[in-house]
């Protein structure tokens, strides 16, 4: 039913509740009414790549590496894929009286945070740092999550609302201070979008933003509510509302707090600071009437899901989970998502000329690195040692030596430290090509609480691998065999030297729970790679320069305000074909672009036009992305298409905040950003028009 509707059913059926009864439905645990035959809901989900956290699920790669695909129409179809699985699981479970955490139809997902400093823990669950591609991406997440008719498939989230990228350590008690040309540049677009697209919830997030708790803020439920029309449901973060008076020290007791959040609009909370309720009922810091708005809004969201009067979607069963055409589009994920970096022709690994192939390195069989965090369960799992090996079978052998620890000195704990680096040095003596894989996993970098760098709470204190993976890499490209690194991480990561002497370098993010079967095909040739990056690679010692983890201002950040060169540029990847944009021109309400593919090899592509105001005073420092398009390129063929570029987006943002008219628009057409170390790395120019 539509939003109206479901409106007034939940308006009738909060008027039959007690008043401590429609306060007991603001917890994320909310507990059955029986003698209103309302069951109990659990809102607490997940699925920020596939159903996470309730066990078999088909499971995509990581955000950032969905991301790498500049493909809204496969996120939105791994949004479908996810309700689907969604809606069949809950009706399993359903079926047996369960109705626990992580079963529910309200998914937490996306996170449309923007990714600005590279050694943000929680950054592989975003779509990466540019304002344009996160919220293109995350509208087709919330489409796909959520379905088009009237009755959502699923209810998807857009969090954290509204400044939130780190650091960690410091999430409750920090307070985020941003400009308003910041704001409405950089930090709001995404939300904006999705508001726009009919998210259903908007999740607050644990600090605070200019002076005021994410989660009890009179100005970001103003700019939500009032000025883009939100009507759907506001959740907290888990236990930020108890961060007001144990971190932020904005309020002095739990029941103030619950007051706080409540009155400022937030209707679920996750944690448990909302059973202080009826005490802040009893003391008037709320009204009956407040608790009962954010009832109704619950109710209606449960009643849009069709969980009170049923649905076309009860009839999803259970063996939609894993099914073929899901796995399918997963696997489709993971080789657009993988970033060719560098390859000096190694690529693709030529099968009739190796008969001995040596796989090395701590992620090579890890399971671990295949899925990132917030993930859900596979029936099966296929590590690139495994994906090569099933590649290969009958081929050429396949040797294996895990080379290290993904981060300590030694492997077992009666050893000497580099225990396992001989076994890899003979495998790559014995081998005509060495796959290293190397990188991180959700250990190493994830959110604080849940990732096991306890020094940094999950974020990263820089941007190199870990020891143990430095000395391996430097020992194994020193035996000299023709090497491709494989590099398993969900954010910016510098090699060193490392890059410079390995023949090839390919970028997988965490590419699902069976990413190695992708992998292996693109290492074969069996796919071209075609993913570019969504966040700026920089040089590690580029560190030093850029502005404070904790400063919030934009300048020195992202492509669209970074001073110096970086590693590799946002936007940047290689394909096995040639391809170059041979003619562009303008047109109504956009850009016609021509591809030409001069190599022997089919390909994807991503068209990419950046705009640039020349002689406006408040544009970014560097041209900023206006349109992209993924589209095939057979060998030798040329491809003509069109990419709409809507009139705001050539407007700049004033520092009151407000998009103005200024400069005269320039584009630049091309497949990455037309700056000179693009430029350098493919030796390729974009058309200036």
């Amino acid at each position: 039913m539509n939003r109206k509707q479901a409106q007034e059913k939940a308006r009738a059926l909060v008027s039959q509740m007690t008043v401590e009864e429609a306060a007991s439905q603001l917890r994320y645990d909310a507990p059955a009414i029986e003698r209103l035959g309302v069951p109990a809901y659990n809102w607490w989900n997940e699925a920020l790549h596939g159903v996470a956290r309730a066990g078999t699920a088909t499971s995509f790669p990581q955000a950032i590496g969905i991301a790498a695909s500049f493909d809204p129409d496969l996120v939105r179809a791994l949004g479908d894929v996810a309700a689907t699985e969604g809606r069949a699981k809950y009706n399993a479970a359903a079926a047996h009286g369960d109705r626990d955490i992580y079963k529910g139809l309200t998914f937490w997902s996306p996170n449309v945070n923007i990714f600005r400093d590279p050694r943000w823990g929680r950054g592989h669950e975003t779509y990466g740092e540019d304002p344009l591609l996160t919220a293109t991406l995350g509208v087709g997440y919330v489409k796909g999550l959520q379905g088009e008719g009237e009755t959502m498939k699923s209810a998807a989230c857009a969090k954290h609302f509204a400044v939130h990228s780190g650091p960690e350590a410091l999430r409750h008690h920090f307070d985020a201070v941003a400009s308003e040309k910041d704001m409405a540049e950089t930090y709001l677009p995404a939300f904006h979008a999705l508001v726009d697209a009919g998210v259903e919830a908007v999740m607050g997030a644990y600090n605070r933003t200019n002076g005021e708790p994410c989660c009890g803020s009179a100005k970001l439920q103003k700019i939500l509510r009032e000025d883009w029309g939100f009507e759907g449901h506001f959740v907290s973060d888990c236990w930020a509302i108890r961060d007001f008076h144990t971190g932020h020290m904005v309020t002095d007791t739990p029941e103030q707090s619950a007051a706080l959040a409540l009155e400022q609009g937030c209707d679920v909370n996750c944690g448990n600071t909302y059973v202080y309720m009826m005490k802040a009922l009893e003391k008037g810091l709320v009204t009956e009437d407040m608790i009962r708005r954010s009832a109704v809004r619950l109710f209606t969201c449960r009643y849009m899901l069709g969980l009170m009067d049923g649905s076309e979607f009860d009839a999803i069963d259970y063996t939609a989970v894993e099914c073929p055409e899901h796995l399918k589009k997963a696997e489709e994920a993971s080789r657009k998502a993988c970033v060719l970096l560098k390859n000096d022709g190694l690529l693709p690994l030529d099968v009739e000329k190796i008969q001995t192939l040596g796989v090395i390195g701590p992620n090579a069989d890890s399971r671990a690195a295949l899925i990132g965090n917030y993930h859900g369960t596979s029936s099966r799992y296929v590590t690139v040692l495994e994906g090569l090996q099933d590649a290969l079978e009958g081929k050429a052998r396949v040797l294996y030596g895990q080379g290290c620890h993904l981060f300590k000195d030694r492997e077992e704990n009666l050893a000497v430290a580099g225990d396992r680096l001989s076994e890899a040095l003979t495998v790559a003596e014995h081998s005509d090509a060495v796959v290293l894989v190397l990188g991180l996993d959700e250990t190493l970098e994830g959110e604080e609480g849940d990732t096991g760098n306890a020094a940094a709470s999950g974020d990263k204190i820089d941007l190199l691998l870990p020891e143990s993976q430095r000395k391996l890499m430097d020992a194994v490209l020193a035996v000299g065999k023709p090497t491709v690194i494989c590099l398993m991480a969900g954010s910016a990561i510098d090699l060193g030297a490392g890059a410079e002497k390995a023949n090839a370098v390919l970028l997988t993010w965490y590419p699902g729970a069976r990413g190695g079967r992708a992998v292996a095909d693109i290492l074969l040739g069996k796919v071209s790679p075609s993913g570019k990056l969504p966040v700026t690679f920089y040089r590690n010692e580029q560190l030093s320069k850029m502005p404070e983890f904790t400063d919030y201002a934009m300048a020195g950040r992202t492509y669209r305000y970074v001073e110096e060169a970086p590693l590799y540029p946002f936007g940047y990847g290689l394909t096995y074909g040639d391809c170059r944009v041979a003619e562009a021109k303008r047109v109504a309400g956009g850009i016609e672009a021509v591809i030409v593919n001069e190599g022997d090899a089919d390909t994807e592509e991503v068209a990419q036009v950046y705009v640039q105001n020349e002689g406006a005073a408040h544009a970014p420092r560097n041209p900023r992305l206006a349109a992209f398009k993924r589209v095939f390129v057979p060998a030798g063929q040329r491809v003509t298409l069109t990419l709409e570029i809507p009139a705001e987006r050539l407007k700049v943002v004033d520092d009151s905040g407000r998009l103005v008219d200024e400069g005269d628009p320039v584009y630049y057409v091309g497949l990455g950003q037309p700056d000179a170390r693009t430029e350098a790395l493919t030796g390729k120019k974009s058309v200036r028009i």
